[in-house]
């Protein structure tokens, strides 16, 4: 099929690259403009616009595509359909109509639980015990449209929002190559029940509450990790939590237990098993302890 491809971070790449192993021709690319990033805050192009410059595809990068010039584009290029992942923009009507069966979207998350931007972080933050990935038609609405095909993922105590992204990347490329052997499906209408809406994640939220119980300090930690990184302060510092497990033990909550990172919560305690001081690397807690001893009896700010 000659299709048009609508991505722009990581998770994105995957299914771009199984598109092109099945064969199919991308006649675009479209992505998010390039954005400043690191020291010297030069523009970057996206990781989906790097890899198909890297592959000899063309490569747009509109602001928005609600203008006529851009409509009319995009219409221009006669695909058969569009297949959007994580693209960024919201696809207007005429952009929706352009396609011969329309627009194709990878979504994290098994809708309509978790429609919106940040799936993947909410499903584990909210103690969910699985997630997936659906193919759907796209409609005007938000994650609104009819799913062709859906598949499960587990979610454990150990899943962080980076594994299961990579995961779900893996299972979204393989189900949308699978969805295009059939175009024409028109799919299955979402249920109007159980409709949840996954906000983006606010970095005023990364800040660990250790006064609630163990299990949902974990997940917010584990579906922080590793961006934008849930994070206490203890003897002066700022430490980002990447990694956690449960662990025995019990106490005031926020407070040490030993010197081996054990802290109380709420009700239980967990084990800081992954951290990263400001300006340094991740370390796994051994070696971070050996820079950075935190005493039992240590309390959070």
């Amino acid at each position: 099929m000659r299709l048009a491809f609508m991505g722009t971070p990581d998770f994105s790449v995957p299914v771009l690259a199984a598109l092109l192993d099945a064969g199919h021709e991308i006649s675009c690319i479209y992505s998010q403009p390039p954005r400043p990033a690191g020291r010297g805050m030069k523009e970057k192009p996206s990781p989906v616009q790097a890899f198909g410059e890297a592959h000899g595809i063309a490569v747009r990068t509109p602001a928005s595509l609600r203008g006529a010039a851009e409509q009319a584009e995009f219409a221009a290029l006669h695909i058969d359909a569009a297949v959007v992942v994580a693209y960024g923009l919201l696809l207007p009507r005429a952009i929706l109509a352009a396609p011969r069966f329309g627009c194709f979207n990878v979504h994290a998350s098994l809708l309509p639980r978790w429609r919106g931007a940040a799936p993947i972080q909410r499903a584990i933050m909210a103690g969910d015990d699985k997630s997936g990935v659906c193919i759907m038609r796209m409609e005007e609405g938000l994650d609104t449209g009819p799913v062709l095909l859906r598949s499960e993922v587990a979610i454990s105590d150990q899943t962080t929002a980076a594994s299961l992204h990579d995961a779900l990347s893996a299972l979204g490329a393989r189900l949308m190559v699978q969805a295009l052997v059939n175009p024409a499906d028109p799919g299955l209408a979402q249920p109007q029940d159980g409709v949840t809406y996954a906000r983006k994640i606010d970095k005023a939220e990364a800040k660990i509450d250790f006064s609630l119980p163990a299990r949902p300090v974990l997940r917010h930690i584990h579906g922080l990790s590793p961006f934008p990184g849930a994070w206490l302060e203890v003897n002066g510092a700022r430490l980002k939590v990447l990694e956690a497990s449960l662990a025995a033990g019990s106490g005031p909550a926020g407070r040490f237990l030993d010197d081996d990172l054990t802290i109380a919560c709420g009700d239980g305690a967990l084990r800081l098993e992954r951290l990263q001081r400001e300006g340094k690397a991740p370390m796994e807690r051994a070696a971070f302890l050996r820079g950075f001893a935190v005493p039992a009896g240590s309390e959070v700010a």
